[in-house]
């Protein structure tokens, strides 16, 4: 494989070599974990409590019992490490992203790959061989968390890819979720008005930036592998499954090959969602596991439930940077945007320098007009941190005026996830601006830098 401009030592296409280069690389960002940890929430409480401290290492669980399989989770836990996959910082993690999705390449069919090793079919196809855990004490049982389910369009061959949690139903079945409004719905439509059921493959464990590209906001004619080529900075290799051709990544840990039938409805449910609910909302649909591919000692990639940070960063940093870009290109007196985890996928706070009055009302209705997650926006001048919740709170608590500085929109599309929507999917927007704005009277109190460094001097190691 030629190498690309964009490529480093952490974008060889398993996560095994990921793990092992990042892990000499910055082995103070990963955790590693000998002893033994129970495969029902220990994973979760472990990730919990770190984040209690403000830490989001990766861990590598060596030893979890019931399981024959390693776990390697909280991949995603800190955006400073997935900025390390595109060789930036934090700061240049939006642009970055989309300077290589915008580099998007179709994958490159091989002949075999890793994910081949093993083969299981017929009723040798046993589900409770996974290795699975449990997340919430809520949790309806084990859980795939990091399962990316695709489906080809038959006629085009495009792709989708998409994230769907799912339990064990049944030896050879998964009861599932899918989302009524996805691309993967639509084609499950599609193969009903055909009369058949769906083929589609469920990949488990692949490289992290394969699994960002999966949760990329794409048309339906465009397809999530060529992403995943483009933020590699080379072709997706991929193999096709036995039984439908389907083409999935060469070097994932584990593929389940089978079909989803548009007519079966299944129990699924309650999951600890982004939200930080556990939510029994689902489509109930059921997937049959026709063939098994695996590595011969699979690593489980496990994602984080809930609104852990990595479950939230995920999802949402593909949107954001789409957001970001619009925003930028749109009102270039924009400094800075983030999604706050304490807002899950719902708050978003924008740093500007306001040139003209009205400007920041602008920016809150363009971002809730483009993001159909967001419900809230707050817009902060150029010198509030935004990273930091307690300082966006402090500039609404200084620059505020709900009876002028509030816009409120009603009856728009909601998540089915939000816990306070209406039964119909619908919710309202707000927007808040906490500028100074014209008029504005107050200087605000500041410690110089030369001061802050001294401090920091005597400080060090005090505490």
């Amino acid at each position: 494989m030629s190498k690309s401009p964009h490529a480093t030592t952490y974008h060889a296409q398993d996560v095994r070599h990921f793990l092992s280069t990042y892990t000499a690389a910055q082995p103070d960002d990963v955790i590693e974990i000998d002893a033994p940890v129970s495969d029902d929430q220990d994973a979760t409480a472990m990730i919990w409590a770190l984040a209690a401290k403000g830490q989001y290492p990766m861990l590598n669980l060596k030893n979890v019992q019931g399981l024959e399989s390693p776990v390697l989770c909280n991949i995603f836990g800190s955006r400073t490490r997935i900025a390390r996959l595109f060789d930036t910082d934090e700061s240049g993690l939006h642009a970055a992203y989309q300077a290589r999705s915008r580099a998007a390449m179709p994958c490159e069919l091989v002949t075999t790959g890793p994910v081949m090793e093993q083969v299981i079919s017929g009723d040798d196809v046993d589900l409770n061989l996974l290795p699975m855990l449990k997340h919430f004490e809520t949790d309806a049982a084990k859980y795939i968390t990091s399962g990316i389910i695709l489906g080809e369009d038959p006629e085009s061959g495009i792709g989708n890819l998409s994230y769907h949690r799912a339990m064990i139903h049944a030896k050879n079945q998964l009861a599932t979720s899918l989302h009524s409004r996805g691309h993967l719905w639509r084609l499950l439509n599609m193969a009903k008005d055909r009369g058949e059921p769906m083929p589609v493959a469920m990949i488990i464990g692949g490289h992290p930036l394969f699994m960002l590209a999966a949760s990329a906001r794409l048309a339906f004619e465009e397809d999530e592998r060529a992403i995943a080529g483009g933020l590699m900075g080379a072709p997706l290799e991929v193999v096709e499954t036995p039984k439908y051709g389907i083409r999935v990544p060469a070097h994932a840990e584990i593929v389940l090959e089978g079909v989803i039938d548009p007519d079966a409805s299944v129990e699924e449910g309650p999951f600890g969602e982004f939200t930080g609910y556990s939510s029994d909302r689902s489509t109930n649909n059921l997937f049959t596991v026709e063939t098994i591919l695996r590595r011969e000692s699979p690593i489980l990639v496990s994602v984080a439930g809930g609104n852990s940070a990595e479950h939230l960063n995920l999802g949402r940093i593909p949107r954001e940077a789409e957001m970001v870009e619009k925003l930028k290109a749109r009102f270039p007196s924009i400094t800075a945007v983030h999604y706050p985890s304490s807002g899950t996928h719902f708050h978003a706070y924008v740093a500007m320098n306001q040139s003209r009055e009205g400007e920041a009302r602008q920016v809150m209705l363009g971002l809730l007009g483009w993001d159909q997650y967001l419900k809230n926006v707050i817009v902060v001048d150029a010198d509030v941190d935004i990273t930091r919740d307690e300082e966006v709170l402090w500039a609404l608590s200084s620059h505020f005026q709900p009876h002028r500085d509030v816009v409120i929109i009603e009856g728009l599309p909601g998540n089915a996830l939000d816990p306070s929507a209406s039964g119909i999917g619908t919710t309202s927007r707000m927007g808040l601006d906490a500028t100074r704005g014209p008029g504005f009277h107050g200087t605000r109190a500041l410690i110089s830098e030369a001061a802050q460094k001294r401090a920091a001097d005597l400080l060090r190691g005090k505490g």
